[in-house]
């Protein structure tokens, strides 16, 4: 990857996007979980902004709930409660119909780039589809627009009449931020967007998503578990924990002083190389999480936590702004 993180985004003005107290609960009626009225609170009162331009990591442990706030944004499954603003509007649990203009504007990669590809389409079709879709352009222009965006993400215009099973993982990621990128979206989710590459072909991916930033001023909500790459391209960082924010800050702040124990454990496991950034010793957290169907009272990382104390398992510790800009909910700090 290239040595440079991301300068910081100016907030000024109103941001892009806008979300707020969102909750995404999932009804459960049978099966040994099932009692009485109970739900998985799979997203659980989520609120944070991103601007123009900017990349905003969610990150957090498999199953913390950061899939399901990129679904609930893209109107793919409908919010239990909250708002979802893009540029001041209200989409919020749009039909699919009503949501269609605003598809244009905001877009999606995916983290398996096999699965999300039509096998039966060639990968010329896939990426011209949102265009023919959108009405932006049909014939020879829109063949013209595609081979144009295969070329931008590394890609040969030869290669458009290629099938998916054709490429490699890498190609076929490039695959799916080319048709990302096809309608000119103002916001991309990137879900785990090179969780599923190699290594090498990770940086090759990352730094192409930078590039594209740099150039189009695109904004990313970036859903990720891995720091490493988080540290790379993220302007700000929010840590998810069983459906909730944790700890909220600037993504340099957050890496060089994390003031929530959770996110203290998750940055002790990060490898660094240099001796001199290491930590004292990694921190390593006992049990799983804990079921979202029945989370524990106060606050839910206290089973876990090496320093919870008894107020933690009664009362919930409010997200405050301990520092400017840096948010946490922890009683000790």
């Amino acid at each position: 990857m290239n040595g440079a993180a991301p300068a910081s985004v100016s907030s000024a003005g109103a941001p892009l996007l806008r979300v707020e107290a969102l909750k995404k609960h999932f009804p459960i009626s049978e099966g040994l979980l099932a009692r009485g009225h109970s739900a998985v609170r799979a997203v659980d009162g989520v609120s944070f902004t991103i601007d123009r331009g900017e990349t905003l990591a969610l990150v957090g442990e498999s199953g913390c709930g950061k899939s399901t706030v990129g679904r609930t944004i893209l109107n793919l499954v409908t919010p239990t409660a909250g708002k979802v603003e893009l540029a001041g509007q209200d989409i919020t649990g749009l039909s699919r119909v009503r949501m269609l203009p605003y598809r244009r504007r905001i877009q999606v990669i995916f983290q398996d780039p096999y699965s999300s590809l039509n096998p039966r389409m060639t990968a010329g079709e896939l990426v011209g589809e949102p265009l023919a879709v959108h009405r932006v352009a049909s014939g020879s222009a829109r063949d013209e627009r595609v081979a144009s965006l295969f070329r931008r993400v590394g890609l040969r215009p030869d290669q458009m009449k290629s099938y998916p099973h054709e490429f490699s993982g890498g190609q076929r990621q490039r695959v799916g931020i080319a048709r990302a990128l096809a309608i000119g979206p103002e916001l991309i989710i990137a879900d785990e967007p090179v969780s599923a590459l190699d290594v090498s072909i990770q940086a090759q991916v990352v730094n192409l998503l930078m590039d594209v930033q740099a150039e189009l001023g695109i904004a990313y909500l970036f859903i990720a578990h891995d720091l490493s790459v988080v540290e790379h391209m993220s302007h700000r960082v929010a840590v998810m924990y069983l459906g909730r924010i944790v700890e909220h800050a600037p993504r340099r702040e957050l890496f060089n002083a994390p003031l929530h124990p959770y996110t203290e454990a998750l940055l002790s496991a990060v490898p660094r190389p240099e001796p001199r950034r290491r930590r004292q010793g990694r921190i390593v957290l006992g049990g799983e999480p804990p079921n979202p169907v029945d989370p524990p009272r106060g606050c839910h990382f206290h089973t876990r936590c090496p320093y919870a104390v008894a107020r933690c398992a009664v009362e919930e510790p409010a997200l405050r702004e301990l520092r400017p800009g840096h948010w946490a909910s922890c009683h000790l700090r």
